[in-house]
C-alpha cells in the first residue's frame, strides 16, 4: 500500500508540466546534450549500453550494486530520456562517438568495462574496435547476435538479413541547423508492466514518462535500420578472438520461452541461440559463459547475478 501511494505521488511529479529533473548531468557535445548519470569509486569504470527501449535508471537496481565496488555510469542515447536527439543516421559509429565524447568531457577516465545488454551488445562491439585502447573487458547480457533468429511478428529472422548493403557514413557531432530539443513532457504514459514493476517507485515513474516522449521511436527506428549493416558485415569476418584476451562474460537466458506460432519451430530457434550465444564466448580467448534464470531483462530480473558478472571482469582487470 506504501509503494503504490509513493508510486502515486511520484507519478504525480513526474507527468507535471514540469518535466522531472535530471538525475545524472548533461554533457554538452557542441549542440546536443547526452545524459550522463555516474556513481562510485574506483577504476576500471563499468558504463552500461543499454537495449532498445531502455533508459539509464532502468538500470538502478545495478548501478547500486556495482558503485559499492567501483565507478560505474549508465546514460540516454540519443532521442532517450533527458538526452537531445543527435545526429543522423543513429549508427552504431555515432552512438560510440556520442558516448566517447560525452565520456571525456565528463571527467570519466579509461580503462573501462563495458555492459551491453541485448542491442547493447551491438554498440558495445563496435565501441572496441572504435577505441580498442579504451576498453579492457565486457560483459554481454543476453545480447542478440548476428546468427541469431529472432522473432519479427510471425517470421523468425536474422537482423543482418535486412541489410542493404549501404556504406556506413562518418559519425559527427554537428548537428544541421540548431540542434532538436527533446520534448520532455509525456502527454499519456503507459502503464508500468513487468518487469519494470521491479523498480523503486521513481524509476517506476521516470520510465512511464520517458517511455511515451515522441523523439524514443524515431531514435530506435534509425538504430534498427543501420544495426543491420553492421551485423551483415560481422558475419562475413571471422570473429573468433576478435576481443583478443580481454575479460569476457556471456550471460545468457537459460530458457528462450519460444513457442510453435512462428514460420520456423521454436525448439530450431532455441538450438540456434544456444549455440549463437555459445560462439560469443569465443569473441575472446577469455570468455566465459553463465546460463541465467531469467527472463530477457536480466538487468531487472537478476540484478544480483548481472552486478556479480561484472565485479568478476572487474577483478580480472585489476589482477593484470
Amino acid at each position: 500500500m506504501l509503494t503504490a501511494l509513493l508510486l502515486g505521488v511520484t507519478f504525480t511529479l513526474v507527468t507535471a508540466s514540469t518535466p522531472p529533473a535530471p538525475i545524472g548531468k548533461l554533457v554538452d557535445l557542441g549542440g546536443h546534450r547526452l545524459h550522463l548519470n555516474c556513481s562510485g569509486r574506483g577504476t576500471p569504470t563499468v558504463v552500461i549500453e543499454n537495449g532498445l527501449g531502455d533508459l539509464s535508471f532502468d538500470w538502478i537496481l545495478v548501478q547500486q550494486r556495482v558503485a559499492k565496488h567501483t565507478r560505474i555510469c549508465t546514460y540516454d542515447r540519443g532521442g532517450y530520456a533527458w538526452s537531445d536527439a543527435g545526429p543522423v543516421p543513429r549508427t552504431f559509429d555515432q552512438l560510440n562517438l556520442e558516448l566517447h565524447d560525452a565520456l571525456r568531457r565528463a571527467g570519466e577516465h579509461a580503462p573501462f568495462v563495458l555492459v551491453g545488454h541485448s542491442y547493447g551488445g551491438g554498440v558495445v562491439r563496435s565501441y572496441v574496435r572504435r577505441y580498442p585502447e579504451e576498453v579492457k573487458g565486457l560483459v554481454l547480457v543476453d545480447i542478440v547476435s548476428e546468427d541469431q533468429y529472432i522473432p519479427m511478428g510471425k517470421h523468425a529472422g536474422l537482423i543482418r538479413d535486412d541489410a542493404k548493403g549501404r556504406p556506413i557514413p562518418s559519425p559527427h557531432e554537428e548537428m544541421n541547423g540548431n540542434a532538436p530539443r527533446i520534448q520532455t513532457t509525456a502527454s499519456a504514459p503507459a502503464p508500468i508492466e513487468p518487469p519494470y514493476d521491479r523498480l523503486p517507485p521513481r524509476e517506476q515513474a521516470l520510465h512511464a514518462w520517458a517511455a511515451s516522449l515522441p523523439a524514443l521511436e524515431e531514435a530506435e527506428n534509425s538504430q534498427r535500420e543501420w544495426s543491420t549493416e553492421y551485423f551483415a558485415a560481422w558475419a562475413r569476418e571471422s570473429r573468433d578472438g576478435s576481443l583478443g584476451a580481454r575479460p569476457l562474460v556471456v550471460l545468457t537466458r537459460a530458457k528462450g520461452g519460444y513457442g510453435d506460432d512462428l514460420d520456423m519451430p521454436g525448439a530450431e530457434i532455441e538450438r540456434v541461440r544456444l549455440e549463437t550465444q555459445r560462439a560469443l564466448v569465443r569473441l575472446s580467448t577469455a570468455g566465459s559463459q553463465q546460463l541465467v534464470e531469467s527472463g530477457h531483462s536480466m538487468h531487472l530480473e537478476a540484478p544480483d547475478t548481472v552486478a556479480a558478472a561484472i565485479a568478476q571482469v572487474v577483478d580480472a582487470i585489476k589482477k593484470h
